[in-house]
């Protein structure tokens, strides 16, 4: 009686445990995100990666709209082609100029839409833009993306993040900055970028390859251990039975 009863306490947690993983890797891994290829220096330039992952089993991604934040507006955004996809930058007069180099900038970047493409159920695309020169009186910026998929559903991901609250539904994708590089040179800096963006393609696929790896073995890793516990209570009952 009390053997089967374990059986039956074993059997709950397993799939209880199975089940709690698949969610919240579902959750986890839904988010569109920016991401930089490498550090994202306050004053300098960077490689983002825009990464969308398709969340319909039943519906395709067909269009991503990236906004840019109004309160920081980057003088320079340059896209890498995506093989199948288009891409369109949109420019706005600013209402306070910037000054870059030494030089006026009346204008800035405040969107830029990839469409013509697909993402198929389960699977992802990565969208990278060369950006800068970026701002020094802020830790983060904030990108509000809207993602279309061809049945005409569109999810905002325009939610921002509130210190020391949970999580919004459909969070912003959020750059962090990094401290300024000591010594840097921001005129050498923008064609390192623009360089970086248009030869790491298969770098950063080894890398998306690897850290999709990484995850899965976590997740293995977790459920082995829950199952590891739920064996022990098993086995313990059935000594003292």
């Amino acid at each position: 009686m009390n053997a089967a009863r374990s059986r039956t306490r074993l059997a709950v947690v397993t799939s209880v445990a199975a089940g709690s993983v698949l969610l919240l890797s579902g959750t986890a891994f839904a988010h569109v995100t920016v991401q930089p290829e490498g550090a994202a220096a306050k004053g300098g330039y960077a490689v983002v990666d825009f990464k969308v992952p398709n969340e319909r089993d039943n519906a395709k991604t067909v269009k991503l709209e990236v906004n840019f934040p109004a309160d920081h507006p980057l003088a320079s955004v340059m896209p890498q082609p995506v093989p199948g996809w288009n891409v369109e930058v949109t420019k706005s007069k600013l209402a306070k100029p910037l000054t870059v180099h030494g030089k006026q900038i009346n204008e800035a970047v405040t969107k830029v839409t990839w469409s013509g493409g697909a993402i198929e159920p389960g699977q992802f695309q990565k969208f990278p833009l060369s950006i800068g020169s970026l701002p020094s009186d802020t830790d983060q910026l904030v990108f509000k993306a809207l993602q279309t998929y061809d049945n005409n559903e569109v999810v905002r991901w325009i939610d921002e993040a509130k210190k020391g609250a949970p999580e919004p539904a459909n969070p912003a994708p959020t750059l962090t900055l990094t401290a300024a590089a000591a010594g840097g040179d921001d005129d050498d800096a923008a064609p390192a970028a623009a360089a970086s963006a248009t030869g790491k393609k298969t770098e950063a696929s080894a890398s998306s390859d690897t850290d999709t790896t990484a995850r899965i073995l976590g997740v293995v890793g977790i459920v082995v251990g829950i199952a590891g516990v739920a064996f022990g209570v098993f086995a313990g009952r059935r000594r003292s039975a």
